[in-house]
């Protein structure tokens, strides 16, 4: 039987820890990629403030602050401010990048790091698919076309929501196509089961 959607060429080789034999991969999503880049151009700003505010100190007292215990203070607490900026950078990459939504051709897994050392591995049965839901909220998510896609589920996680994801629409189309298939196939094999 011909699948409705096959998966693009570049998830049929993908194979992720705890798949199962034969499961197919339809969608691997991680946040839009806009959504990081507002995080870079934020630690660009919080970067270069420093050299402009040093422009904007009069030159004398820059002058009156050399060799003096004042002079060394103000290096600690810049390289302090640095390496707590790149602190931030460091963990506002793991979490963009390491946040992952897969859709099978049997379920959906939801990987969330929360933290640095802390993930969170979800999933539920496609088959457990109620509803599929995307939202696009605000001027750019519009315009670049990502939102959010809330699966509702039958299982202990109500509702699994897929943040900031590229084409919402589209995935949301995907997920309940992926659903309707598992429904057939597994309407075929009670059918099956019960002429056996």
């Amino acid at each position: 039987m011909p699948h409705a959607f096959p998966p693009p060429s570049e998830f049929r080789s993908m194979h992720f820890q705890g798949q199962h034999r034969g499961e197919r991969v339809l969608l691997v999503l991680r946040r839009h990629p806009f959504v990081f880049i507002l995080v870079a151009a934020a630690f660009v700003r919080f970067t270069l403030l420093p050299i402009f505010l040093r422009f904007l100190v009069p030159a004398g007292l820059s002058q009156s602050l050399e060799g003096t215990v004042w002079e060394v203070l103000l290096s600690v607490a810049l390289s302090l401010y640095y390496l707590f900026l790149w602190l931030f950078f460091a963990y506002a990459w793991v979490d963009y990048y390491l946040d992952l939504w897969i859709v099978t051709d049997e379920r959906i897994v939801n990987i969330e790091q929360v933290g640095l050392f802390n993930r969170v591995i979800s999933e539920q049965r496609l088959l457990r698919v109620q509803d599929a839901t995307s939202e696009v909220k605000g001027l750019f998510p519009t315009f670049l076309d990502y939102g959010q896609v809330f699966v509702q589920t039958a299982g202990e996680r109500e509702r699994f929501v897929f943040e900031q994801v590229p084409h919402p629409d589209a995935v949301k189309k995907i997920v309940i196509l992926a659903h309707e298939e598992a429904l057939r196939r597994a309407g075929a094999q009670i059918s099956l089961s019960s002429v056996v």
